[in-house]
């Protein structure tokens, strides 16, 4: 099935991608694709990862990215073979000595990658984080933000309900200096990504947002703290939400993107779609 369709900055060609392949297409061809990427073993029980994602870099239409249930992200250039079986650089994060659990795998699994507008940094989403990468740095993320860390404790029962392979999307501001996600209870979050920023905002997908007093960090005030339906903000505990609410799991916000000149968030949440916007 396919989970992904990225056009590319030349207009002419676009990629889809499955679990096991991404092909090139062009807009003016549509009986035959070109497959660049291709992870299927021989053998179907040697397969050890799926591709997730992939994404264009957005001013280099030769240069490619894909992330892979495994937490890596691949990135490639299209001009160097016709099957890119090799990658120009890896990306991923070293696993902390002794940390490893049967979740391990899951929860490093990456559901979303987002280029940045001017292409020097890339997002990605797993299940506990938002991690922001330099493109020419594939030592580690230069950040990592925490979005599901309450729930490590509830592992085994998002487990056995499926919870634990929900794949949110992630998504950056036009200037760069937000990242954005999605999480439960219908509520998203938004973290500063600039230098020095400490800027970590929750907001709710609601018809019938109620606004909140909370004691708000000494920041500019273009800080998206400024976003007019703010209802839920600051310190998180384990199965509970800042009204003292208990998360609902069933209810998910999965899919969002952010405006690329202007400030405002387009959520869906169930069959409803919420804009958001300073």
């Amino acid at each position: 099935m396919i989970h992904s369709l990225i056009f590319p900055s030349d207009g002419e060609t676009f990629i889809s991608a499955d679990d096991l392949r991404i092909n090139l297409w062009n807009l003016e061809i549509s009986n035959q694709s070109f497959n660049i990427v291709d992870v299927k073993p021989e053998n179907m029980e040697d397969l050890t990862e799926v591709i997730t994602s992939a994404e264009f870099h957005p001013t280099h239409c030769n240069m490619l990215a894909y992330s892979s249930s495994k937490g890596s992200i691949r990135l490639i250039d299209l001009r160097q073979s016709a099957l890119c079986d090799s990658h120009a650089k890896l990306f991923e994060e070293p696993e902390a000595p002794g940390s490893r659990s049967f979740f391990t795998e899951i929860i490093a699994s990456i559901s979303d990658i987002k280029f940045a507008k001017d292409g020097r940094y890339m997002l990605s989403r797993d299940y506990m984080t938002l991690k922001l990468w330099d493109i020419n740095m594939d030592s580690g993320p230069v950040s990592t933000f925490q979005v599901h860390e309450y729930l490590r404790p509830k592992l085994c029962d998002l487990y056995e309900n499926d919870s634990i392979f929900d794949k949110f999307e992630c998504c950056l501001s036009g200037d760069g200096l937000r990242v954005a996600t999605g999480s439960y209870s219908n509520l998203f979050r938004v973290f500063g990504c600039a230098t020095g920023s400490t800027e970590a905002t929750t907001l709710e997908a609601s018809k019938n947002p109620v606004r909140r007093q909370v004691q708000t960090p000494s920041r500019p005030s273009r800080s998206l703290s400024s976003i007019t339906r703010v209802v839920r903000r600051g310190a998180e505990t384990s199965g509970v939400d800042a009204n003292g609410n208990s998360f609902d799991f069933t209810t998910k916000l999965l899919h969002l993107a952010w405006h690329p000149t202007e400030n405002s968030i387009a959520c869906a949440a169930a069959n409803s779609l919420y804009m958001y916007y300073a």
